[in-house]
């Protein structure tokens, strides 16, 4: 039975009432990401050197003075600017969406509810930004990094090899011999990666508020999560496989970001654990498994 301060606001409204609700939810929803996009439509170039840096700093870092960056279509640095702010639209917009959506769910929520909820609100967005500039500033940067100095990894190993002959470096490469081979980047291909990776570091970094909804919604529990470890570590390994370029610098470097990510909901939800056994033996209604197989007996 709930007391008055912890009844539903409301629930007795009809079903035509809620959809006409959700209608006027949605048009907000869509009205705010559409502004946004056009405001940030105009600062796409501004907004795409900032997710380029990575790139550009291994460049220079390589030798390259002076990085450039192509696009071999018309429309390609059009559409560029215009996947740019998409994703930047819906980065401005999302604070509004949410709270749409959480006007349109709140009053189907019990008090107790929505104060359980909130903080897990609140977590979320804050968890996919850490994770998004985490990598924009450590991933990415390392993932340019080992792609474009790969390509020298041939002429640096032919060039040891003539040191140990006691042969000079030089002789490596005769002038007017052979194909040169020069990275010429396009501007969508190297954006689609600096994307992929901040949204998949994002996503990656919802884990402890996952678990901890599992875990407050009676879904998982801290042993079970603790005895699935090892288990755990696999799919979080094949995940980091899946959702990173094909090099083993991002996928671990994604994998031992969320790792510790894991123990913390583990840590997170034994506390919840331990607050609500104390609540419950404040009650009186608590019950150790051991004394009620004693009495069974």
């Amino acid at each position: 039975m709930t007391t008055k301060e912890d009844s539903i606001e409301d629930s007795s409204a009809p079903l035509v009432e809620h959809l006409a609700e959700l209608r006027n939810r949605l048009i907000w929803s869509v009205l705010s990401f559409v502004v946004a996009m056009l405001i940030a439509f105009p600062f796409a170039k501004t907004i795409l050197g900032y997710l380029l840096k990575p790139i550009e700093k291994a460049m220079r870092d390589l030798g390259n003075p002076n990085p450039v960056m192509q696009y071999t279509a018309p429309q390609e640095l059009l559409f560029t600017y215009f996947h740019i702010s998409v994703v930047a639209g819906l980065a401005m917009s999302f604070p509004i969406i949410a709270y749409q959506l959480w006007r349109f769910v709140a009053p189907g929520l019990y008090r107790s509810e929505k104060q359980a909820f909130l903080p897990f609100l609140i977590a979320s967005p804050v968890l996919f930004f850490a994770g998004a500039a985490f990598a924009q500033y450590i991933v990415t940067p390392l993932a340019m990094a080992f792609f474009l100095g790969f390509a020298d990894l041939p002429s640096m190993v032919s060039a040891a090899l003539l040191q140990l002959q006691g042969l000079p470096a030089e002789s490596a490469a005769t002038p007017g011999e052979g194909i040169a081979i020069v990275f010429q980047g396009k501007v969508d291909q190297t954006l689609d990666i600096s994307l992929k990776l901040i949204i998949a570091f994002g996503l990656c970094f919802q884990m402890p508020v996952l678990l901890t909804l599992m875990g407050k919604a009676g879904l998982a529990t801290a042993d079970g999560l603790s005895n699935m470890r090892k288990y755990a570590v696999v799919i979080m390994l094949l995940v980091s496989a899946l959702v990173t370029p094909p090099d083993v610098v991002s996928m671990m470097t994604l994998f031992a970001a969320i790792y510790p990510l894991y123990e913390v909901s583990i840590f997170l939800i034994r506390r919840m654990e331990k607050r609500r056994e104390a609540e419950l033996r404040a009650e009186g209604l608590w019950v150790d498994i051991d004394d009620e197989e004693a009495a069974d007996k």
